[in-house]
């Protein structure tokens, strides 16, 4: 960290910068100032009350993300649908129909490699045309490409349809994230942004049902009609996003603040003139504050300075829901069917399994107010190394015990509930708002390529793992994924912020003066410092707000800032 010395040196030059960035400099860090209490003071009741539209909006956006969590399920699943196998698959000896391993491999991977381009693609358009424009577009393609799996003949036409989806999954992926984290306050941040990771579940949960559904079906319509499904949900999305108000950040940094006002008054409950002017001054401010740290909004910017280690805790965060055995979720049915449970029955149990995620998303928005996204990370990573060490040395246990196999049937289904209930949708907070305004776009799709790149990683070992004519190694795979959670969680402890209660602008003086992860909650932030701030904190420990600074006064650092 930066001596008192340096930070006084350089609060100077860069204050100097921003008063050149901003015009009416005065009467903006006052209007900011006034912002920046309001949203730390503020509750979850004040929040819903003054932003019920922001909710609404940033919902609607969100749940195009149930269209991904729908076909992972489905694409996997039909592997196992003999319909489906008869159509595209080949004949074994034994007259039964089967998708071969590659092309199982290919038409999982190939909706990832789909995302990484729409990632790409959305990290540029979403920053030049704004995130609703972006939006339009890709829940357009959607529409369009839904069209080729379901008419696809063969199994070369079904990859390229799931190619093609993967696109605007990619945009979905990260745009709504972004959306989220940029028109809610902070203390609506958390729920919208882990909203999220519901959606996906939910999509999951959906599939389930329909896959349970159409099993018994001897035709066509059994893998055709969960195909035609995808299409109740863009349209409808896409009607609504039409209407919806753009990012008002972005519009600042397009130097578009009347257009900001008006969406402002558009996402606040019948907001006064003044609490509009104090929200466009805070993005004005914070906006200034970036540009002064990090000029510049490419993807080459998100590897330079500070912003480096912020695109390292994004993707770090993100990484980590591949790395901690996740992948080893989707597997509780094929361990119940070895313990003797009946297809159909499996089928059920998988639906309760992404019924206890969704249970577990609603239960992180409690945890994450409370405790925050570190420690609540922490906990989670903790809890899975302990399952996956169980559900390991019960892979040690003969297959034909039926008892063992319940039992690790039942420990991934907790695992399950304690992923969604941490890391799940934790992540999806931690990567919107753990990057600065000015890089988010790029910030967050340079996180999920690094998640998606971890997941055509895991979607080629697992069965590698589990393939009886390969390793072979069953539940013992848990001993593998036990080993990379536990490397997760040393990442996690030394590496990941706490940002709860955090602006923008208090997280960008933070990474700027390389304050330690472990320090983050505890270190007292007045991003107008040297302006004459009503607002900066007091240097009397027993005088120090908790509700309105953040941190704890057991544990008070106070930082000079720019």
């Amino acid at each position: 960290m930066s001596t008192a010395n340096d930070l006084v040196t350089t609060e100077q030059v860069v204050l100097d910068q921003i008063k050149h960035e901003i015009s009416n400099y005065d009467d903006v860090v006052d209007s900011a100032k006034m912002a920046v209490d309001a949203e730390k003071t503020m509750t979850l009741r004040e929040g819903l009350r003054k932003y019920p539209r922001a909710v609404l909006w940033s919902v609607l956006l969100s749940t195009a993300i149930i269209m991904e969590g729908f076909d992972v399920v489905l694409i996997n699943n039909f592997y196992a649908l003999p319909q489906f196998a008869q159509k595209y698959g080949i004949q074994l000896p034994n007259g039964k129909y089967t998708i071969t391993a590659p092309w199982q491999a290919g038409l999982s991977n190939g909706a990832q490699v789909g995302e990484i381009i729409g990632l790409c693609i959305n990290g540029w358009s979403s920053e030049r045309f704004g995130y609703k424009k972006t939006m339009i577009a890709a829940l357009s393609m959607m529409i369009v490409a839904i069209f080729i799996p379901f008419f696809a003949k063969n199994i070369e036409t079904l990859l390229v349809g799931e190619i093609l989806q993967g696109i605007p999954w990619g945009v979905f992926q990260t745009l709504t994230t972004a959306y989220a984290a940029e028109i809610s306050p902070v203390a609506l941040r958390p729920y919208l942004t882990a909203y999220v990771n519901l959606c996906w579940v939910l999509g999951q949960v959906i599939a389930s049902g329909v896959l349970r559904g159409v099993l018994t079906w001897d035709s066509q319509w059994a893998y055709r009609l969960p195909f035609a499904l995808q299409w109740l949900w863009p349209a409808p999305i896409l009607i609504g996003t039409i209407f919806a108000p753009e990012s008002p950040w972005w519009q600042v940094r397009k130097g578009r603040e009347d257009e900001a006002r008006k969406t402002i008054r558009r996402l606040f409950s019948n907001p006064s003139d003044e609490e509009v002017e104090n929200s466009v001054s805070m993005m004005v401010h914070t906006n200034a504050i970036e540009k002064t740290l990090s000029e510049g909004t490419s993807y080459w910017d998100c590897f330079r300075g500070v912003d480096l280690r912020r695109t390292e805790i994004a993707s770090g965060a993100w990484m980590i829901q591949n790395l901690c055995g996740s992948a080893f979720m989707g597997y509780s049915t094929f361990f119940l069917e070895q313990a003797g449970l009946a297809t159909s029955y499996a089928f059920d149990l998988s639906i309760a399994q992404y019924a206890l995620g969704a249970c577990g998303t609603l239960s992180s928005w409690f945890l994450m107010s409370r405790i925050g996204r570190r420690r609540l990370y922490l906990a989670g990573l903790f809890g899975m190394i302990c399952l996956l060490l169980v559900i390991g040395g019960m892979g040690f246990i003969s297959t034909s015990n039926s008892g063992a196999q319940w039992a690790i049937g039942a420990m991934l289904l907790a695992y399950t509930a304690l992923y969604d209930a941490t890391v799940g949708p934790v992540c999806y907070t931690i990567v919107g708002e753990i990057s600065s305004t000015r890089l988010r776009a790029k910030t967050v799709v340079i996180a999920r390529v690094a998640y998606n790149i971890i997941g055509i990683l895991n979607s080629i070992i697992m069965p590698y793992f589990l393939n009886s004519t390969e390793l072979n190694w069953g539940a013992k795979t848990g001993l593998f994924w036990c080993g990379f959670c536990c490397l997760c969680f040393v990442w996690t402890f030394f590496r990941l912020p706490e940002a709860k209660g955090r602006t923008y602008g208090e997280l960008d003086v933070l990474f700027e003066n390389k304050v330690s992860a472990r320090k983050f909650a505890t270190t007292v932030v007045d991003q107008f410092a040297g302006h004459g701030s009503s607002s900066t904190p007091p240097q009397n420990v027993e005088d120090y707000d908790e509700k309105k600074y953040g941190g704890s006064k057991n544990d008070v650092v106070h930082l000079e800032s720019i």
